[in-house]
């Protein structure tokens, strides 16, 4: 080994899409000061690469897939310390809640990958080798939030015996505003549990709805966002144009839908990432819409040992995707909609009595 390989920063790249990671190779490598010694497409493989590999440093996209990258930040710097950068695109705008929990979580820098660029160049390539010269320095240690968090919420998310589920899976297409709106007025204020909803609607529509719902129901309402965690008490939905999907700490990323998909966002990815993640601590509710679309998922949750509901057809202005789901034998219960609320509360062993909803035509 020469000394100038001996004294370059071995660096760990972590990007989803191989073209990225191949545009960052080609601009780390030839520099002297880096040399790129692994790469990874998941935060699974980026933790067992640091472990295997113990770097210098690690240059993340936070928006990957099954696992967030913020997760694998935790994980890192609670196992194996190391500077990371996270060079992301969801770390712009209205997304900066991922920057501040990126930072949260121990990353040391954050950075802006510019939208539609595969590769970084010119002034962008050159802001990221100084800030990686920097962070490559930086001396990090192991972060106890993370350490503490990964723990903690991994527990949380696997129930053990007699422990209620913790998270309301919500999947509704055509006529499913109005159906949402009276399920989830329906639902007390203090609700233990987080609540994930997935509506079919146009591009742009969506941050319409969610504050719509939020002025319908006692809980909080906000649309999701890669980074973020699902928070008991809060009903997120998921955002235009993506896929949402919730991981085992109940940290979310979002995926772009393939082009084969037909309704966007999906309900049944966002319930095979729940199946995955959180299982039998979870409820899934399927209600009126066209097609299959949530079925499968909802099946794929009851096989994980969690509670499922489908509405009932006299109350759905559309039958299809509740039909799909009991032709699967995927609900566990199929019920009016007004009684949907009340079975709810019951699996989550919340017996209450459960205010009447508004009338909302």
């Amino acid at each position: 080994m020469t000394e100038d390989a001996a004294a370059a920063l071995a660096v760990v790249v972590v990007d989803e899409s191989a073209a990225r990671r191949r545009h960052l190779r080609e601009l780390l490598d030839p520099d002297p000061e880096f040399t790129v010694v692994g790469e990874a497409a998941t935060a699974h493989d980026a933790v067992s690469l640091v472990e295997r590999l113990r770097p210098g440093a690690v240059v993340m996209d936070i928006d990957l897939p099954v696992l967030s990258g913020i997760e694998a930040i935790e994980r890192i710097m609670a196992s194996r310390p190391t500077p990371i950068v996270v060079y992301s695109g969801c770390v712009e705008g209205t997304r900066n809640q991922a920057a501040r929990a990126a930072l949260a979580a121990g990353a040391v820098d954050v950075l802006v990958r510019p939208d539609g660029a595969e590769a970084p160049a010119g002034e962008s390539g050159d802001l990221l080798r100084r800030r990686l010269r920097v962070a490559g320095r930086a001396r990090v240690i192991t972060h106890p939030r993370g350490k503490l968090r990964v723990a903690t919420l991994r527990a949380a998310a696997v129930p053990g015996p007699g422990s209620t589920p913790r998270v309301l899976a919500i999947g509704a297409s055509t006529g499913g505003p109005p159906a949402l709106a009276k399920l989830l007025a329906a639902l007390p204020s203090d609700l233990d549990a987080a609540v994930v909803v997935v509506q079919h609607m146009a591009e742009g529509f969506i941050e319409g709805l969610a504050g719509w719902l939020d002025d319908m129901c006692p809980l909080p309402v906000v649309v999701g966002a890669s980074g973020e965690f699902l928070r008991p008490g809060t009903v997120t939905v998921a955002p235009s144009g993506r896929n949402l999907l919730v991981h085992e700490s109940l940290r979310l990323s979002t995926t772009l839908p393939p082009e084969t998909q037909y309704h966007v966002p999906g309900i049944d990815p966002t319930y095979f990432s729940i199946a995955r993640s959180i299982g039998p601590a979870a409820v899934g509710v399927l209600l009126t819409g066209m097609g299959r679309d949530g079925a499968a998922g909802l099946a794929a949750i009851r096989a994980a040992g969690g509670r499922t509901i489908a509405q009932d057809e006299e109350t759905s202005a559309v039958y299809g995707m509740p039909a799909a789901a009991v032709g699967l034998d995927a609900a566990e219960l199929q019920l009016p909609l007004p009684e949907i609320a009340p079975a709810v509360l019951d699996l989550l062993g919340r017996r209450v009595t459960v205010p009447v909803a508004p009338d909302v035509r």
